[in-house]
This record gives C-alpha cells, structure tokens and sequence, in this order.
C-alpha cells in the first residue's frame, strides 16, 4: 500500500474464542481489542490490527501450539473448502475505531502424509491460523480461492486502505 509502519507492536492477548462466539464476529474482536490496546500507547498514530481465523463449518481454527495439533489441522482442511476470516481494525488519532472483515473461501487439494509431513518439517504452519501460510509452500494447496487473497495473508489492503481513508488518514 506504501504506508511504512513507525512501529510494529504486538498486543499479547488471549485470542480464545467467547461461548457461542462465531469465527466472523471473533476475528473482529480481536482485531478490534488489539487495535484499542496499541492505540493507548501510541495515541497520536493511526493503528492498524488484524487477527485472522480459519473456520471449517462451525470449528474454528486458530494458531497450532504443536506440530501434532499442526498435522490435525492440515488434515481436517485437505480435500476440503474452508473459511479464512481476518478482521481489521483501524484505531485513528482522535479516538475513533473502524473495523471490517474479510471473508474468503479457500480450497485444498487432497494432502498425502508425505505433503504434510513435508510442510511440517518446513515450518511454516508455526504462528499461523489453521497451520498454513498462503503465501509459502502451502499455496501449492490451493486448487481454489474466492475472495481476497491478501485477507488470507493476514491483511486485507483493500479493507485496510477504505478504513483508514474513512478515518482521515492522508491518501499518498
């Protein structure tokens, strides 16, 4: 988008998903708290945070804390379509707080053991919803994807960019 952020600040919370909360309405809470929590440090910036989650039916996929838990994913999601929800939050100097989602609809190829144990041993799953990174190795699983490809990444430009310009911030 050519914006270079001044800082990257992680805001550390608990992205466990509410009783009854669905995936859509859980990536823009978080997305929206972590936006609140980095804008009272930098209150005069535009803050801009995500969190994306992965969702097959009603099962909500977050980050895998282990490789087993990783290879479960993988395989829940091969030879299957999923949900890939990031939400986006935008925190503006004067207070004010946008959020969006992002919803796309990724499909995957049939996964042999060799694939996702092959994956695994890559590294990539780690610190990722659902246990892949659309823009590495794992896209070599995608027979189909609907929607925004950035979203799956992890940032939704087009949604980024509307909801800073709904903010003010300066188009450059």
């Amino acid at each position: 988008m050519g914006l270079d952020p001044h800082a990257i600040d992680p805001a550390d919370i608990d992205e466990a998903a509410g009783a009854g909360e669905t995936s859509p309405r859980l990536a823009v809470r978080l997305a929206r708290e972590k936006a609140k929590i980095v804008s009272a440090r930098y209150p005069q910036a535009y803050v801009v945070a995500a969190d994306t989650v992965v969702a097959v039916g009603r099962r909500v996929l977050g980050k895998p804390g282990s490789r087993s838990e990783a290879q479960a994913m993988l395989s829940l999601l091969s030879g299957r379509a999923h949900r890939v929800l990031t939400g986006v939050a935008v925190a503006a100097p004067d207070g004010r707080l946008a959020a969006r989602l992002s919803e796309t609809r990724v499909r995957f190829k049939r996964l042999t053991d060799v694939e996702i144990s092959a994956y695994l041993d890559s590294g990539e799953w780690e610190g990722k919803a659902g246990a892949y990174g659309v823009q590495g190795r794992a896209g070599a699983f995608v027979i189909a994807l609907s929607g925004s490809y950035t979203g799956v990444v992890g940032l939704p430009l087009y949604e980024t960019r509307a909801l800073l310009a709904g903010l003010g911030y300066p188009e450059r």
